[in-house]
């Protein structure tokens, strides 16, 4: 009776080892991310800083940008080439294709949990020599015969250390990190359209200045040229002014280089050829909005980039486990099986079948210390996912910083510019009266034209910088996503449909 009840306590045992086994290696815990905790505000708040100019940052503090981010800019043309870019971005495909091949690495790490059944069909027809004497047998000398085979193999390794599900989790990890890497890259795509649409309106708003300038400097080469043919003014009046004219048109010119290239880089984010694609003239007017930075504390859940560091660590860290698995010994549960006749009317008969099983028990006893090497690779390779962590925590924060003040101090610095045009357009008025009385010479209203037209490049050259700093900004704080939207390792690990992946034609 006591060993009957030894019996059915120890078999549920072994067997619950033999199917579970236990996991060996480190368990992760997800390390401090700075030595310091995160302060209550960003430092480079306007709030927290001295004038910000005109501006200023969405209340509450603890507000977050959510889903379509640019849709802040009130932009309709801006919407419509990010959602095409969403769809039609071929770095963004590529990122995808690569979250949807460490995918199915989830599956092929699961498979290894399962036995493998296989089979090796055969049909023999063989012929002896017939001098083989008496090493064969008499009989058989000269004989022919023959062989079907149809076996049937099954091999198991139970993971009885975790060795598989520490694969498992780790290839789960690295299709997480992908996914990471996708949302980056999709945030960066998105962030770079932005700022060449922003760019591509400065231009445009700078076409628009040089265009009235040079409406008034052909206005100003008439009235000396006129003035120089009825012998008011000398020679060197119209000429001066011809060669202010003729800058200004030069200048104009120019412009077109860089608007080109801008449209161009526009068309090849949405997926376009350049040849096909035509943005229409827009002069930027738009001031950049208020934006929801949120908490310094909430930087760790809004960046794609930490939260792919993150799980680096966390398939670091299951290595170890795998590595840790070599210095126990493998088993393997395997059986073979079938039917084998010289005829193959018999094959089917039941005395063909052929039957062997057994288990077999590996370990290994000296490896010169390769294991133990190996452990200690991955556990560096940890430490030093640690560091990469950490630094891209302290990265994230420090660009944060630098665009915030990058946003104010321009905020600021565009009004200072503001008051320069008032000024300078106060000097031309006062000059061209001068002029126009005899008081001054053309080459004192060309010198307050000049600076005029310095000041109102400079405002609009700011306007841009702002803009696009804005974008950085956005992009700085993660744009709209959050690690909410970050795929779980269940998640990851469903089977993929056939309409999530299809061949690129």
């Amino acid at each position: 009776m006591n060993s009957y009840r030894l019996k059915i306590t120890i078999i549920p045992a072994m067997a619950t080892i033999l199917f579970t086994g236990c996991r060996v290696g480190p368990v992760y815990h997800v390390p401090a991310a700075t030595a310091q905790a995160p302060p209550a505000a960003y430092k480079e708040t306007p709030s927290q800083s001295a004038d910000s100019g005109d501006w200023k940052v969405a209340q509450p503090q603890d507000a977050m940008l959510r889903g379509k981010w640019w849709e802040i800019y009130d932009q309709p043309e801006l919407n419509d080439l990010e959602d095409k870019l969403n769809i039609d971005n071929q770095n963004i495909k590529v990122y995808f294709n690569n979250y949807m091949a460490a995918r199915t690495l989830i599956a092929q790490a699961r498979a290894q949990l399962y036995p493998t059944l296989t089979t090796a069909p055969s049909y023999v027809r063989n012929k002896s020599s017939a001098n083989l004497g008496q090493a064969v047998g008499a009989s058989s000398a000269g004989g022919q015969s023959s062989l079907t085979s149809l076996p049937l193999t099954a091999s198991w390794e139970p993971d009885l250390w975790g060795k598989v599900r520490n694969a498992i989790r780790e290839e789960q990890y690295n299709a997480q990190i992908s996914a990471a890497d996708l949302e980056n890259e999709r945030l960066t795509e998105q962030a770079t359209l932005a700022e060449i649409y922003f760019e591509i309106r400065g231009q445009d708003a700078l076409v628009e200045l040089y265009k009235s300038t040079v409406d008034a400097y052909t206005k100003a080469y008439e009235i000396a040229k006129s003035g120089y043919e009825t012998g008011v003014t000398d020679e060197i009046t119209e000429v001066e002014a011809l060669n202010t004219l003729q800058n200004a048109k030069a200048a104009l010119t120019n412009l077109g280089v860089a608007r080109a290239q801008y449209e161009h880089a526009i068309a090849m984010l949405i997926g376009v050829n350049p040849s096909t694609f035509t943005l229409q003239s827009k002069a930027l007017t738009v001031t950049p909005p208020a934006i929801p930075i949120g908490l310094p504390s909430q930087l760790l859940e809004r960046r794609p980039d930490i939260a792919g560091s993150e799980r680096t660590m966390a398939a670091a860290n299951a290595q170890i486990g795998v590595a840790v698995a070599a210095f126990y010994p493998n088993l393997t549960l395997s059986a073979e099986g079938g039917l084998e006749s010289s005829t193959l009317k018999h094959l089917f008969d039941w005395p063909s079948r052929f039957w062997s099983v057994g288990p077999s028990v590996s370990e290994t006893i000296f490896d010169a210390g390769l294991r133990r090497a190996t452990v200690n690779q991955y556990v560096a390779t940890y430490n030093a996912d640690v560091a990469t962590y950490r630094q891209t925590v302290l990265t994230a924060f420090q660009q944060v910083e630098d665009y915030l003040a990058f946003v104010r101090i321009l905020s600021q610095q565009i009004q200072q510019t503001q008051a320069a045009v008032d000024s300078a357009k106060k000097y031309v008025d006062l000059e061209t009266g001068r002029y126009d009385t005899g008081i001054d010479p053309y080459v004192d209203l060309v010198t307050a034209q000049t600076t005029l037209l310095s000041d109102q490049q400079s405002l609009a050259s700011l306007h841009i910088q702002q803009m696009t700093a804005s974008v950085q900004l956005i992009e700085a704080l993660g744009g709209g996503w959050d690690t909410s939207q970050l795929p779980t390792p269940q998640q990851v690990s469903k089977k993929i449909g056939k309409t999530e992946i299809a061949i690129q034609k």
